[in-house]
Parts: structure tokens; C-alpha cells; sequence
């Protein structure tokens, strides 16, 4: 038995759309035909769809409360279909459950039904099967995609403030620069006898951006094509690209504890569940986000392969090599490494908003001296040949 996903009309020529289930697709078709349902498409829900983050969460926490209560992963999942919460997984929640009636394990089928089943996700659940453990790694996984996304809504709230006073700021050169200033020179230049110098040089920027700027957007949309072009050529060029940002000044600090944080989380999350440093460390790299580190993570891994222990390896990794192998040497000493790194994850959590706080404390007043400073500076070219004008006009 399959589902199948369906989109037609009723008996009253309403739309409709729903899942129903059959041997094939003509069998759904007459099934639904007894239904009074005249089906425009139908298709299997095995497509490859993508979810967000939280609503993958949410599929997680839910199918592992349901495990907690005893319910057998199959029921699970019927349960789940029926849910209305759940309407916009649905298609998912249908394709993972063919993927385990025909044979496949959870992780296996949730990755072939969702193209956002990430190798992460994959590894948790697949750990948690393996150990006998997966209602406790289903939730571990909800937990982390919430936190990361979390930690993405920070990142965006933080640039919100500085997004818009940047957006002003450029409207209100538009608007000075292209509107104001050129009109009271206008009238200004030929009664105040000639233009003080700082008026000249603001018309001269302002007729240099009006003739200049489609130049400039063409330069920028081309510098952005070639750029993605370079980074797509191969791995080289987005290594080499992603550790010049953990180079760069201030942003290089906070990207490099992010992934500090990114990666200290998820080696948690995975030695937690029973998966082994090899496979948690390449695994780990790849969750924090930065091709770099998942490079080097690569390289640590086969370092540990050969005999290597973890916190060494994470020690020969440029971006991970400050604090967190402390942490990961006196968890591999005592034995409690799951411990040591979920606490070395909330201090470099701790820190990181710190530094975005702190950030944001010295961006944000910097750009309003910059709006204002430039403001201040056309107000005084329409104002200098105000004065020029009254002193002619008083002599």
C-alpha cells in the first residue's frame, strides 16, 4: 500500500487536494472516483520536498513524545497524518511512512522524502535506531534545529537596526544630493556671486553619483556573478574564501565563535548518542556551517583513525584550536566528554552574544554619525551661499 497525493474536484466542482492511499495509481484514482472526487493529478508522496527548520522540529518532538508513550513508530505516524498541526508535513510524514512499510529505517526514509533531512539529522536518528535510543536522540535533534534557529534569528534581529538606518542614509543622500542641493544652487549661484567650495564639491559628488551609478550597479552585479562563479569552480576557492572571514577584523571573532558554539553542540548531541568521534567530528565540521572547517574536520577525522586522540586533532583545526580542546582533553580524561562539551557550547554561546551586543553597541552610533555627519555637510553647502548672499546683500 502507497499514498498518493491528489488535487481535483468534488461533486459540487469545489478544488480539493488531499492523501489517499492505494496498491497503484489507478487504484487511488477509482477509490477516489467512489468518493464522488474527480482527480485532476495524482502523484506519489515519495518528491523530495523541503522543510524549515522549525516545522522539522516541530515533526521530531512530536513523533518522540508519541515513541515515549508506546506507541509503535508505524501508529506514530498515522497519528501525526491526522493531525491538523501538521497539514503542511503531511506529504513528508505519508512518504516516510511508505519508506518504513516497504523495509527502510526512519533516518533512511525521512532523507529520501524531505530534501531538507540534512547528514546531521540523519546520523542523530540513525544513532538513536541504532542504540534503541530514538525518542531521547528525536528530541536531542528537535532541541539543536530550534537553537540554531534561534541563534539565525539573532543574527537577522541584530542587522535589522543597522539595515535601516543604512536604507535611510542613502535615500537621504538620494534626496539631498539629487533634489535639494542642485535647485538651491540654482537659485543661489547667480546672486551670491559664485559658490563657496564646499557647495561646488557636493554638487560635484552629486552629478558624479547621478551619472555614475548604473556603471556602479553593473560593477557590483558583475563582482557578484564572477565571485559566485570562483566559489562554484571547486572546494579550493571556498576554503580559501571562508578563512579569510575568520581573518577579517571583529567579524572574524564572532564568525569563528559561532562555529565554535555550531560544533561543540552537535559533537554533544552526536557522542551522546552513541555515534563514534570519527564519524561525530567529520559530521560536526559540516553542521557548523563553514566549508573550512568542514575540510579540516575531514582531515582531523582520519587523523583519529590513525591513532590521534580527538582533542589534538580539534586542535590542529586553525578555527577550533582556542579554548574548546581544553574542554574536549579533560572530558576525554574524566570521561564525561558529552558534559564538558554541552558546557563549553554554552560558554562560547554566552560569548558570542556578548560580542554581538558589544557589536551592535559601537555599529550602531557609528552609523548615525555617519547619516548625520553627511547630513551636517549639506546642510552647510545650501547654507554657505545663504550667508555669502546676506553679506552682499548687506554691503
Amino acid at each position: 500500500m502507497k499514498t498518493f497525493e491528489y488535487k481535483g474536484f468534488d461533486a459540487a466542482g469545489k478544488g480539493v487536494r488531499g492523501l489517499t492511499e492505494g496498491l497503484s495509481v489507478k487504484q487511488a484514482r477509482e477509490q477516489l472516483a467512489a468518493r464522488g472526487i474527480l482527480a485532476e493529478r495524482i502523484s506519489p508522496t515519495g518528491r523530495r520536498v523541503r522543510l524549515p527548520v522549525l516545522e522539522r522540529a516541530v515533526v521530531y518532538r512530536e513523533l518522540s513524545s508519541l515513541l515515549r508513550a508506546g506507541v509503535p513508530l508505524l501508529g506514530a505516524l498515522d497519528i501525526m497524518l491526522q493531525s491538523p498541526e501538521l497539514s503542511n508535513v503531511r506529504v513528508v510524514l505519508a512518504a516516510t511512512r511508505d519508506g518504513i512499510r516497504e523495509g527502510r529505517a526512519l533516518a533512511r526514509s525521512l532523507a529520501d522524502a524531505s530534501a531538507s533531512v540534512g547528514t546531521f539529522e540523519t546520523a542523530v536518528i540513525e544513532a538513536g535506531e541504532q542504540s534503541g535510543g530514538l525518542p531521547i536522540m528525536l528530541e536531542r535533534c528537535a532541541a539543536f534545529l530550534e537553537e540554531q534557529d534561534r541563534v539565525r534569528e539573532r543574527i537577522q534581529g541584530a542587522l535589522i537596526y543597522p539595515a535601516i538606518v543604512f536604507t535611510v542614509g542613502i535615500i537621504v543622500a538620494v534626496l539631498m544630493l539629487g533634489l535639494l542641493l542642485p535647485r538651491a544652487a540654482e537659485v543661489l549661484d547667480s546672486r551670491a556671486g559664485g559658490l563657496p567650495g564646499l557647495t561646488r564639491f557636493m554638487l560635484g559628488l552629486g552629478h558624479g553619483i547621478e551619472v555614475g551609478w548604473p556603471l556602479l550597479v553593473v560593477l557590483l552585479v558583475a563582482g557578484v556573478v564572477v565571485g559566485k562563479k570562483a566559489l562554484k569552480r571547486g572546494t579550493a576557492s571556498r576554503v580559501q574564501f571562508d578563512r579569510w572571514l575568520f581573518r577579517l577584523p571583529g567579524f572574524g571573532k564572532g564568525y569563528r565563535l559561532l562555529v565554535n558554539m555550531r560544533f561543540a553542540r552537535t559533537l554533544a548531541i552526536l557522542v551522546g548518542g552513541g555515534v563514534s568521534p570519527i564519524q561525530g567530528m567529520q559530521l560536526a565540521g559540516r553542521a557548523t556551517g563553514s566549508v573550512a572547517v568542514a575540510a579540516d574536520s575531514e582531515v582531523g577525522a582520519a587523523a583519529v583513525e590513525h591513532g590521534s586522540s580527538l582533542s589534538d586533532a580539534i586542535e590542529a583545526i586553525p578555527a577550533l584550536s582556542g579554548t574548546l580542546p581544553g574542554w574536549i582533553r579533560v572530558g576525554e580524561a574524566s570521561g564525561e566528554l558529552e558534559r564538558l562539551l554541552d558546557s563549553a557550547a554554552q560558554r562560547f554561546e554566552a560569548t558570542w552574544d556578548r560580542f554581538l551586543q558589544r557589536w551592535l553597541a559601537v555599529v550602531e552610533p557609528i552609523l548615525i554619525v555617519l547619516i548625520g555627519g553627511f547630513v551636517l555637510l549639506v546642510t552647510l553647502a545650501v547654507l554657505l551661499p545663504i550667508l555669502n548672499l546676506s553679506q552682499a546683500l548687506g554691503k
